[in-house]
């Protein structure tokens, strides 16, 4: 039986890396993959999802418009779906994807985010938090050795930024991933 995943962490958490690991091991016993991604996220490339520790591979673009249950029924024969920054989808988004695996029986894996710099749930998250099978953290340590579950924005000066819009594309120059006890210490 299929099932919905949710796999989050913070900032520097190795999110990416573990959807690419992952596709590589289904990959690995011949089995096919569709490796979608929000089109917000280009950072790395429209189409390439990339890791911190230099693993990519090309992925599928989805825009806000696109229905993911009618893309996947156009496609042929992929045995699991796996997302990447899957906080940036929308909500009927992730309900399609909850249809594929209730109606197809194809597992789908998504890895993204939480909540957002000011610790807000992003839409997707909030979606997949409320229809998931299985949820599970990926862990990660903030600087002063705690588990780190916000992710502060910084500026150009590494100065914690507390306003703005809720998505700003960026990388380890524009997030540090930190405890709630130091984020809190360092929006004062």
């Amino acid at each position: 039986m299929a099932k919905l995943y949710f796999k989050y962490g913070a900032m520097g958490s190795s999110k990416t890396a573990n959807a690419l690991i992952t596709k590589f091991n289904y990959e690995e016993r011949n089995m096919r993959v569709w490796l979608i991604k929000p089109s917000i996220d280009n950072r790395d490339g429209v189409d390439l999802v990339r890791s911190r520790i230099g693993l990519s591979a090309q992925a599928y673009v989805v825009t806000p418009d696109r229905d993911l249950f009618a893309e996947f029924a156009k496609t042929e024969g992929y045995d699991v779906i796996i997302a990447d920054e899957c906080q940036f989808f929308i909500a009927a988004q992730i309900d399609q994807l909850r249809r594929i695996v209730d109606e197809k029986d194809v597992p789908v894996l998504c890895y993204g985010l939480r909540t957002d710099f000011l610790t807000h749930l992003f839409e997707g998250s909030r979606r997949l938090f409320e229809v998931a099978d299985s949820i599970t953290e990926i862990k990660t340590i903030c600087a002063c050795g705690k588990k780190a579950i916000v992710n502060a924005r910084i500026d150009e000066n590494g100065k914690v930024v507390t306003e703005g819009g809720q998505i700003l594309i960026g990388g380890n120059d524009s997030y540090v991933a930190m405890c709630h006890a130091c984020w809190k210490e360092a929006c004062k």
